[in-house]
């Protein structure tokens, strides 16, 4: 738990920041909210982990696990990188306001220090790939599908591929998701995603001519009534980034790092990403089970591309 002396302290310390970055570092309006957007998900961290630490009396090496734990929600190489610039700022003008004796972030390292995640596309490219689907053919309409509810749940290739009629709450604006382990978790979907796959199960599942009776509770299916293979996925996408002419490594796992990056990069919570990714920390074995679907919700509907248009962007 957080005390809180820890909470007020971190509060002032960032309104601080923001202060010296206008007044004394004459930035611009953007870049200083960058800045106190990533030195907000540092403090959020915090809090998940339960650090009961101002920021002066936090560790290189909780810094280096706050910069693992980000690469393992998805976030691109290249806004870790930023991240990392925002926490230097940080921990410099700490420094001046003579808040800790040596800098923690002098032997932070970058993204290096995580795994390689594949590339991310930019909303443009997902529209793009979405754009470049024929939807005059059936599977074309199923394969929009496939892809709307890869990116708007950020779902793992074999998630899609087992995602069951009996999961699908869309009247609700909800789909039920087994991932590892066989672990359940609740994903909110919004109305893009919820609109191509009524288009797909009306008008190309239900008049398949066989459903094979394994294949019954299955959503995705291929022309013979079978569940899609995680290799025929994976073949619709890359076709899908040609097509659209995208030249990046791009696979079904690149929707799963869009999703969280495009939420991540656009402010969403860093606990309510994490529970829609069913992701298991690399710092932590618990999973949130008790999740608070219309928090989750509110999360999707305000801070994801697909959605933003309806609320005034």
């Amino acid at each position: 738990m957080v005390s809180e002396s820890v909470k007020s302290l971190w509060q002032q310390q960032i309104e601080g920041f923001k202060a010296h970055l206008l007044l004394e570092r004459a930035m611009a309006h953007n870049t200083i909210e960058a800045y106190l957007r990533d030195v907000g998900k540092l403090w959020e961290y915090v809090q998940l982990q339960q650090i009961d630490s101002s920021p002066g009396q936090l560790q290189t090496a909780d810094l280096t696990h706050f910069i693992l734990w980000i690469n393992e929600l998805g976030l691109g190489e290249r806004s870790q990188a930023r991240l990392l610039s925002a926490l230097k700022t940080f921990y410099k003008y700490l420094l001046l306001e003579d808040q800790l004796d040596s800098d923690p972030t002098e032997l932070l390292e970058g993204p290096r220090l995580a795994r390689r995640i594949p590339d991310v596309l930019s909303y443009d490219e997902i529209q793009a790939m979405l754009s470049a689907i024929d939807l005059s053919t059936p599977h074309g309409v199923r394969n929009r599908a496939m892809l709307e509810t890869l990116y708007a749940c950020g779902l793992r290739v074999s998630e899609l591929t087992n995602l069951r009629l009996s999961h699908l709450f869309l009247d609700i604006g909800f789909v039920k998701v087994i991932g590892k382990g066989d672990k359940e978790r609740i994903v909110p979907i919004g109305e893009e995603a919820i609109k191509h796959i009524r288009l797909y199960m009306e008008g190309v599942r239900r008049v398949l001519p066989r459903i094979r009776k394994e294949a019954e509770n299955i959503v995705f299916l291929n022309r013979r009534g079978s569940r899609l293979t995680r290799v025929m996925v994976f073949l619709v996408v890359k076709e899908c980034a040609t097509q659209a002419g995208i030249g990046k490594q791009v696979s079904p796992h690149t929707f799963r790092h869009s999703f969280a990056t495009h939420l991540i990069e656009g402010g969403a919570d860093l606990k309510a990403v994490q529970d829609m990714l069913g992701h298991e920390s690399i710092l932590t074995t618990e999973i949130y089970t008790h999740l608070d679907t219309d928090y989750l919700r509110e999360t999707i509907m305000q801070y994801h591309p697909r959605n933003r248009k309806r609320i005034g962007w």
